[in-house]
């Protein structure tokens, strides 16, 4: 049994608090609005952000320092662009050799950092006590208590498998990976080329359009992973292939159902309206993506259309004549 805080009460730091009590570890589980920490206590659900019974063990707090404290495994449920700011704030009541496992998928706008990299600068934490949490993972199966695996990236074998065993349950199947970058540049990639998928099915396109979409895309995380020193190995595994799948297929994936409405002629404004209020997270990590590609002369024309479409008002009819256009080559 770990004292673990997840930071973060949104459906995916909710899911992984009730994999961590369900595993029978002591759980205190941070919300920013300490009116939804005592709705959680009082009803035992998160209904804003995933409405399942949740175990009566897990205590909510709105006070970070209270969550923190005493806690030796720190899940980091924000998303990717508030991380450093969330930090900031809590890195004097981290313990000193808490583990600190990101679970947000995305690439520093202003810095093009990973995320496990904001940690360490932020906190000053080296390197091996930091890892990463990522692979097919929908919260709403998960809560469900659908069959799923998933993928702890660690340098540190021996934190990896302390965290693996301190998520394993009967549902939920970790696997340890000391490939980090590999980890985090399929998470933050595949939400990219979700919204691709999305859009095309807005359009009405079909089957071999996803299957083309998934398949072009994952070469170029792929690309983009191998230049900056990932393993091929762990993206075609779950935390990139699978992820990809996963994301780019089912309708509960906000980057898709984002896309979709892309595609169906809706706006960024309308989208997010659709879509629970949220912008999907492919909108800003199309930039930071694709910036980041660019600085490592990565082509990536799949993030290159999305971010085009995003952000610079090309259509996405506009955007599949571009893609179907280009010059032919080997694949």
């Amino acid at each position: 049994m770990v004292e673990a805080a997840v930071m973060g009460a949104g459906a995916w730091g909710t899911a992984l608090a009730k994999v961590l009590a369900d595993a029978g570890n002591e759980v205190r589980l941070w919300a920013r609005r300490p009116e939804l920490a005592e709705e959680i206590n009082r009803t035992h659900r998160n209904p804003g952000y995933l409405d399942t019974a949740l175990p009566e063990s897990i205590r909510a707090t709105g006070d970070a320092a209270e969550a923190l404290a005493g806690s030796c495994t720190v899940l980091l449920a924000v998303p990717s662009q508030t991380l450093r700011a969330n930090l900031e704030q809590w890195r004097s009541h981290l313990e000193p050799d808490a583990s600190l496992v990101s679970l947000a998928k995305g690439i520093e706008l202003d810095t093009l950092l990973r995320m496990s990299q904001v940690v360490t600068q932020v906190t000053g934490a080296d390197p091996s006590r930091v890892a990463v949490v990522t692979g097919p993972n929908l919260a709403s199966e998960i809560a469900a208590e659908q069959p799923a695996a998933t993928v702890v990236a660690c340098t540190d074998s021996g934190r990896a498998v302390a965290l693996q065993r301190a998520l394993a349950t009967g549902y939920f199947r970790p696997y340890t990976n000391s490939d980090v970058i590999g980890a985090e540049i399929g998470g933050a990639c595949k939400n990219v080329i979700a919204l691709a998928c999305g859009m095309a099915a807005g359009v009405g396109l079909g089957e071999n359009t996803a299957a083309a979409i998934i398949t072009r895309g994952l070469a170029e995380i792929m690309r983009l992973g191998i230049a900056l020193g990932a393993k091929p190995t762990t993206l075609a595994g779950l935390a990139g292939i699978g992820d990809l799948v996963a994301t780019c297929s089912s309708p509960y994936s906000r980057n898709r159902s984002f896309g979709e409405r892309l595609g169906k002629g809706g706006t960024i404004e309308a989208a997010r309206e659709a879509t629970g209020g949220h912008v999907a997270e492919g909108v800003t990590s199309c930039r930071s993506v694709l910036a980041l590609a660019s600085s490592y002369d990565v082509e990536m024309p799949l993030t290159e259309a999305v971010h085009r479409v995003c952000h610079k008002g090309l259509s996405v009819d506009e955007a599949v004549a571009l893609l179907l256009g280009r010059t032919t080559k080997p694949e």
